[in-house]
C-alpha cells in the first residue's frame, strides 16, 4: 500500500509538471527547508529582493503571493499537492516574477511534491526532531530533508546556490553536495543590522542571516538588505504582537506558531529577555496535533512549567485523537497549581487575558500572554477531517475588545 501511494503521488507530480509545461525552467526557484524558520526566512528574503527591485512569488505556510497579489494559505499544509505548486510556478512565470520562493517540507518530499521543480537555490535553516512518527525515526526525517540537497545537485540550472546554517549540526550533510556556490552562516559573525532588527529572539537572527546571506549571493548590497529589514515590523503568526502599542490593559499579547519543544523554549526565552520576571508570563498551550509526536507532549509541558507563571491548556488540532487525552499528557508533568485545563480555545484565551489584566493592575508588572501552536493556521482540525475556522490573532483581538467595553 505504501509503495502504491508513493507511485500515485509521483504520477501526480509528473502530470502536473507536464500540464503546466515545466514552469520552473523559466524562473529562478529558491527552496527553503528546515524544521523552523522557513516562513520567516521566505518573508524576509522576499522583502530584500523587492527592495532590490525584483518581483517575487512566495509559496509558504503563511501565504501564497505572486507579485503584488497575496492570499492567506487556508489549506493547512505548507506544500499543497495535486499540481498546486506547478500551477503556482506557472502563475509566477506569467506574472513575470524574477524569483519564486518555496517552503519545502519533509512530508512534501515523501509525497514527491518537490519532483520536477528545477531548483536554483536551497536555503537550510535548522533541524530538530519533528514528525518522528510519520518518518519512523529522526534519521529518516533528516534523510527526507537531504533529498532536497540532492534535488539541487541534480538540477540542470546553472550557478546553483546552497546556503546553510553553519551553527546547526546537520549543516555539513547539506554542504557535502556538489553545488557551484556553497555558503554557511554563523550567528557569531552576524552584521550589526541583524542584531538591531525589531524582530525579537535569537531564532529570528538566524532567519535574518539566512535571507541576507542568500541575497548577497545575488549581488544585493548590505545597504539594501538593512533597508529591507528596517521596514519589517512583524511576520504574521511569528512572535506577532496583537495587543497594540502601547498595549491595552498594560499587558502584551503575542501569537506564535511554536509547535515543537525546541521552538517553544526559544519563544519563552525571547519573551523572558524582553520581560525578565517569569512571574509575568502566561501561556495558552495546546501541545501537539493528534496522532503524532506523542513523545514531545510531556517535554513541552515541562518547558512551559519552567518558564510560565500560569498555563492554560487547551484544544489545538486533535484530528482523530481524544483532545482531552492530549492535554492530560501535557498536564501530567506540570505542578497542579500552575495550570488550568480549558478545552474551549476561545475561553482559554479569554481567561489568560483576564488574568494578565488583573496582574497588570496597581503594580509595576507588565504581563505577557503568549498563545502558541497555531500561528496563522486557519482552522482547528477535528475528527474525520472536520475543520473549524479559527484565527488565534482574531480571537485574541475580539476578546481584548470585549474586555475593553
Amino acid at each position: 500500500m505504501k509503495a502504491l501511494k508513493s507511485i500515485y503521488h509521483y504520477l501526480l507530480a509528473i502530470l502536473g509538471a507536464i500540464y503546466y509545461r515545466f514552469p520552473s525552467r523559466q524562473i529562478y526557484v529558491i527552496a527553503i527547508t528546515g524544521t523552523k524558520g522557513k516562513s520567516s526566512t521566505a518573508e524576509l528574503l522576499s522583502a530584500i529582493l523587492e527592495e532590490a527591485g525584483y518581483k517575487t512569488a512566495i509559496c509558504s505556510t503563511i501565504r501564497f503571493k505572486i507579485a503584488q497579489e497575496s492570499e492567506n494559505n487556508l489549506k493547512k499544509m505548507t506544500m499543497p499537492g495535486r499540481a498546486f505548486i506547478q500551477k503556482f510556478l506557472c502563475r509566477a512565470v506569467n506574472a513575470k516574477c524574477d524569483y519564486a520562493i518555496i517552503e519545502m517540507t519533509s512530508q512534501g518530499v515523501l509525497q514527491h511534491r518537490h519532483r520536477f521543480i528545477n531548483l536554483n537555490a536551497l536555503i537550510f535553516t535548522n533541524l530538530t526532531p519533528e514528525h518522528i512518527e510519520s518518518h519512523g525515526s529522526y534519521e529518516n526525517y533528516v534523510s527526507a530533508k537531504l533529498q532536497l540537497g540532492k534535488a539541487l545537485q541534480l538540477s540542470p540550472k546553472l550557478n546553483r546556490v546552497l546556503v546553510a546554517n553553519g551553527d546547526d549540526k546537520e549543516s555539513l550533510k547539506f554542504l557535502a553536495y556538489n553545488i557551484p556556490t556553497k555558503v554557511s552562516f554563523h550567528l557569531a559573525s552576524a552584521p550589526n543590522y541583524i542584531a538591531n532588527t525589531r524582530l525579537v529572539g535569537e531564532f529570528n537572527k538566524y532567519n535574518l542571516l539566512a535571507a541576507a546571506t542568500f541575497a548577497k549571493t545575488q549581488g544585493v548590497s548590505d545597504e539594501l538588505i538593512k533597508k529591507a529589514f528596517d521596514n519589517v515590523d512583524v511576520i504574521r503568526g511569528r512572535m506577532e504582537k496583537v495587543s497594540g502599542d502601547p498595549p491595552a490593559g498594560g499587558f502584551d499579547v503575542i501569537i506564535d506558531y511554536a509547535h515543537t519543544a525546541d521552538s517553544l523554549e526559544k519563544v519563552y526565552n525571547a519573551l523572558s529577555t524582553l520581560h525578565p520576571s517569569p512571574s509575568k508570563l502566561i501561556c495558552v498551550l495546546g501541545g501537539t496535533g493528534g496522532g503524532r509526536d506523542h513523545w514531545k507532549r510531556p517535554v513541552m509541558g515541562k518547558i512551559a512549567a519552567t518558564h510560565c507563571a500560569k498555563i492554560f491548556l487547551t484544544d489545538e488540532d486533535p484530528y482523530d485523537e481524544n483532545p482531552r487525552e492530549i492535554v492530560d499528557q501535557i498536564a501530567a508533568v506540570i505542578p497542579p497549581e500552575k495550570y488550568e485545563i480549558e478545552m474551549d480555545r476561545r475561553i482559554a484565551i479569554r481567561k489568560a487575558l483576564r488574568l494578565a489584566s488583573k496582574l497588570a493592575q496597581g503594580s509595576n508588572n507588565h504581563p505577557v500572554v503568549i498563545i502558541t501552536g497555531k500561528g496563522t493556521d486557519p482552522c482547528i482540525m477535528g475528527p474525520n477531517g472536520t475543520q473549524t475556522p479559527w484565527s488565534d490573532a482574531e480571537v485574541a483581538r475580539e476578546e481584548l475588545a470585549k474586555a475593553g467595553k
